[in-house]
């Protein structure tokens, strides 16, 4: 299980993870955790360049000092992705490294991962932020999220908050286990083929042109290894036909 943290320090934040951490190795005590704490990268800001949508993420600037990271998420059973609540949104270490990946949208990989989703506030915002963190996964190609967000003061974990840490990230680490990918939503069919369509019309991308001719993503209305149910594939064939 790879964990990414978006906070820069271990506080409330942290103390769902622990407290995650501990529920999961309840259910196997051969998981292996690994964290990466985004305050520790040295990712630069985004500078806004392009490069990565035009002609592919290697020719970021800041390649280096983030790739590890990606090919850690390639690789992972499961992802945690964690982040208190700044001024109503992610910290600003969470949105750089998710700027830095914003080829993901263009070109969406990760079809058979399944990410939990670890939010916290001393005040509001915690659904807010979840919702985006899931967001973005759905626009990268994750099958499913699992979102646990709450206010959270002094690192004191109330029982009830335990109860449904405790709930979440058990339906979470099991459904990991069963290997099962789930049907898309509707929401991200449709993504699926506005993206597929802007890549291969006329005037695409070249590295976009690419990726969704190489994989072959283009001859379907949805990643070929995922499951579609008849009522989204037609969903999927209007959509398609509609762009």
């Amino acid at each position: 299980i790879l964990i990414i943290n978006g906070s820069p320090r271990k506080g409330n934040t942290w103390a769902v993870v622990k407290e995650v951490k501990s529920d999961i190795s309840t259910i196997d005590s051969n998981i292996k955790f690994e964290e990466i704490h985004l305050k520790d990268q040295d990712i630069p800001f985004c500078n806004g360049c392009f490069l990565c949508i035009q002609k592919g993420e290697e020719y970021c600037p800041h390649y280096n000092s983030f790739k590890d990271i990606v090919n850690k998420i390639k690789s992972c059973d499961g992802l945690i992705i964690t982040s208190p609540v700044y001024a109503l949104n992610v910290t600003a270490l969470m949105k750089n490294f998710i700027d830095h990946s914003a080829y993901f949208y263009h070109r969406p990989y990760f079809f058979n991962k399944k990410a939990l989703i670890l939010v916290t506030t001393a005040g509001s915002g915690h659904k807010r932020v979840a919702n985006y963190l899931s967001e973005t996964l759905r626009n990268w190609g994750f099958n499913k999220t699992y979102k646990i967000h709450m206010p959270v003061h002094a690192r004191i974990l109330k029982e009830k908050d335990k109860d449904k840490i405790n709930k979440i990230s058990s339906e979470w680490f099991k459904d990991i286990q069963s290997d099962k990918i789930h049907n898309p939503s509707f929401k991200a069919v449709f993504y699926y083929n506005l993206w597929k369509k802007m890549s291969t019309s006329s005037n695409p991308l070249p590295k976009d042109y690419e990726y969704w001719t190489i994989n072959k993503y283009d001859k379907y209305y949805f990643a070929p290894n995922v499951p579609l149910n008849p009522l989204k594939k037609v969903f999927g064939m209007l959509i398609s036909g509609f762009f």
